[in-house]
């Protein structure tokens, strides 16, 4: 099978919930961990582990749990840090979130960003052609978001090409 063929078919069924589709129940640390990475899976070295989590809160990255648990707005953004943390540095994801949090509610962002990575990521597998145009503002976040999801796509290409390529010799 081609190389190239069979890079863009491993993302082609790639999806995130939209922010309503987030667990309605508040989950724990492993739970969290867990159903962010599950989803995360196929972008290859996008991982989160408790310790990372624990570090963003440390960090306030993301607000602390309230009794252990974590809500959707924490859910979302751990989503965003999970896939930016690999072309981002801690200071600038910071300043990432708290630009989001002066523009838009958690829930309009993190639409945003899951349908900007599912438009990018098969554009940059060679899925289709052209970007479709999300959104109708063109706003500093926007800008700056769709800029940290095409870095990481094609993070995500490379690395996907290489492993290919390590595991055929």
């Amino acid at each position: 099978m081609n190389r190239e063929f069979k890079i863009s078919q491993s993302i082609q069924n790639f999806k995130l919930p939209r922010y309503d589709d987030l667990p309605e129940v508040e989950l724990y640390l492993d739970q969290t961990t867990a159903y962010i990475s599950e989803r995360l899976e196929i972008l290859g070295d996008v991982k989160l582990t408790n310790s990372m989590i624990s570090n963003y809160v440390k960090h306030k990255l993301i607000r602390r749990p309230v009794k252990k648990r974590y809500a959707a707005d924490q859910i979302a953004e751990l989503f965003f840090i999970a896939v930016a943390k690999n072309v981002m540095q801690l200071s600038d994801l910071k300043a990432a979130i708290e630009l989001q949090r002066r523009t838009y509610s958690t829930k309009v962002a993190y639409n945003y960003f899951v349908e900007e990575l599912e438009n990018i990521l098969p554009y940059v597998f060679g899925l289709k052609t052209e970007l479709d145009e999300i959104g109708n503002e063109h706003t500093e976040y926007q800008h700056m978001l769709h800029n940290i999801i095409m870095a990481v796509s094609y993070k995500a290409y490379i690395d996907k090409y290489y492993s290919d390529l390590r595991q055929e010799n």
